[in-house]
């Protein structure tokens, strides 16, 4: 048996040196390397290789193009977050906090994709526990096969006496490598199974789906070469206290990175939510001060989001800045604006925001809601409940126009609204061409007497 040395790696880069050195010459990131047990073994062939042939360079004329067209899954949320369906051979990686729902997910997913053959390896439940979870999803696939393996050579092994046509690994983190003597979840480990799974991807070309833990920080575990590696990373997120998770692609070589996948947990698993403007806006009587609805974009998709505001004074003397799923620093510049610009005297009072339902929003159109709802709030009048506003607001108090504005007005024209307030410098739009009414503006003066006129 070779000697078991030992050597440290960057667990930001995965740099490794003979020796700990307090900063990493990769990465410039300090306090980083860790010692891990490894020892060097000569490379075996992996079970799915069947012939080992040199590449050679090619012109772009010689390559010949071979249509592949993208695995639908039965999750529709999904498969507008990858950009149509999955495409074949392609590595996802799938990231978010302890609980949140990444293994019901993609274990819902397996279990209801009726005409894809599937298979399921988990390294951290039993077969028996998938089962009873797969029996309170509701669903009995035929198609579904189950793997309660960490071995990545024998799940090797057994994915080519089962020909799968989609693997999901549950997770990344607890699969091994024999060639590595270092533990599972480490980097050396995490590197080297994503680099064969990878080249499993590519040569078979069956979709791999990988389910990556985070660390505390909020970022995928393992170097931070994990995700170069892979073609799509999806971050899976939400409060555990709400019923709503939201489903972000962060990286995606074959679509857009905008997309936005919303899911409420139920007893019975995930279900898709497909007009999560309903659930977003809460039905009230019209009495209530400080709120607003705000017409927003997710990638492609419209939504409307309710925007809570709370002003009161000030009890300690100094003010109080805080938002959740909202900005702070743009909240503060908006604040400003209402006072140098409209006059509105802010300084000396605590403003609390809030964007309802637990989501995050940065699209700068709802800025006109955020002051809106400010403003109603200083004032202890309530906006109408048919009103919706989707607006920037620029430091010198003008409404600016922001990008899709007709996709916009189509969504709050959907849900009953009867008037939307937008920046009049937005081209190309006619009142002729939409039934609710719109109401442009140029100044923030402006918007004040249309709402509380």
């Amino acid at each position: 048996m070779a000697k078991v040395k030992s050597a440290f790696f960057c667990q930001n880069c995965g740099h490794e040196t003979p020796k700990w050195l307090g900063k990493c010459p990769s990465c410039n990131e300090w306090n980083t390397f860790v010692e891990e047990l490894i020892q060097k073994q000569v490379p075996q062939v992996v079970a799915f290789s069947k012939s080992e042939q040199i590449a050679k360079p090619q012109s772009l004329q010689e390559i010949e193009k071979h249509e592949h067209p993208r695995v639908l899954l039965p999750d529709n949320e999904l498969n507008r977050v990858l950009g149509g369906g999955v495409v074949p051979g392609s590595l996802i990686l799938f990231g978010g906090e302890p609980g949140i729902g990444k293994s019901t997910l993609l274990l819902q997913i397996a279990v209801t994709a009726t005409n894809v053959r599937t298979l399921y390896v988990s390294g951290e439940e039993s077969d028996q526990q998938i089962k009873m979870r797969s029996e309170r999803i509701g669903a009995n696939n035929p198609e579904c096969f189950i793997l309660t393996e960490t071995n990545v050579q024998n799940i090797f092994k057994q994915a080519e006496n089962t020909q799968p046509q989609l693997l999901v690994i549950d997770s990344i983190q607890t699969l091994y490598s024999p060639q590595i003597e270092s533990s599972p979840g480490s980097i050396s480990q995490v590197k080297e199974c994503t680099a064969q799974l990878l080249r499993y991807a590519k040569q078979t070309n069956i979709p791999v789906f990988l389910i990556g833990h985070i660390t505390k920080e909020g970022s995928l575990a393992g170097p931070k070469v994990l995700e170069h590696m892979v073609d799509s990373v999806l971050q899976f997120e939400g409060d555990r206290n709400h019923v709503y998770r939201l489903l972000r692609s962060i990286k995606n070589r074959f679509g857009s990175t905008n997309e936005l996948g919303i899911y409420e947990m139920n007893s019975s698993g995930l279900r898709q939510v497909e007009n999560p403007s309903e659930i977003l806006i809460t039905n009230t009587d019209g009495t209530l001060s400080g709120i607003s609805i705000a017409a927003t974009m997710e990638g492609m998709r419209p939504i409307l989001i309710e925007v809570q505001a709370l002003v009161s004074t000030a009890a300690y003397g100094t003010p109080q800045r805080s938002s959740t799923g909202f900005d702070s620093k743009r909240l503060n510049m908006l604040l400003a604006v209402m006072e140098k610009r409209c006059g509105f005297k802010l300084g000396a009072k605590d403003v609390f925001l809030n964007i309802a339902g637990g989501i995050k929003v940065d699209d700068p159109a709802i800025d006109l809601a955020v002051v809106a709802a400010v403003l109603s709030s200083n004032a202890d009048l309530p906006i109408a409940t048919n009103i919706a506003l989707s607006a920037e607001v620029g430091l010198s108090g003008e409404v600016r126009p922001v990008n899709r504005i007709d996709q916009r007005i189509y969504e709050a024209e959907k849900l009953g609204f009867d008037k939307i307030i937008i920046s009049k410098y937005n081209k190309g739009i006619a009142q002729k061409d939409f039934k609710i009414e719109l109401v442009q503006c140029g100044k923030l003066s402006e918007v004040v007497r249309a709402l509380f006129a």
